[in-house]
């Protein structure tokens, strides 16, 4: 935090005293915490969702296959909600006070 002095404040007989004041800062300690976790939920998010596409067969290209595995639970259900968690979760980070 960066700190000001005032020359002009309450002085005494006279003569001026320097006051410090401290500049307020808006984010805080718990709201860096919350950003890291939001951010954490979005890339296991993200790594969840990956994988080979449809028609990826043993890492290769085959386009005369077709692989069943783009449509499972983790890639359409359960990734997706853990990036919406995590911007969720970035959002609160964003807006909770200290």
């Amino acid at each position: 935090m960066s700190k000001k002095t005032n020359k002009f404040a309450a002085s005494e007989f006279g003569k001026e005293t320097e006051v410090q004041q401290e500049t307020p800062f808006y984010f805080g300690q718990q709201n860096f915490k919350w950003m890291l976790i939001g951010l954490a939920f979005i890339v296991v998010g993200f790594l969840l969702m990956m994988g080979p596409d449809a028609n990826t067969v043993d890492g290769k290209f085959d386009p005369n296959s077709w692989n069943d595995d783009i449509f499972s639970i983790r890639r359409i259900r359960i990734a997706p909600l853990f990036i919406v968690i995590g911007f969720v979760i970035e959002v609160y980070a964003i807006l909770k006070r200290k």
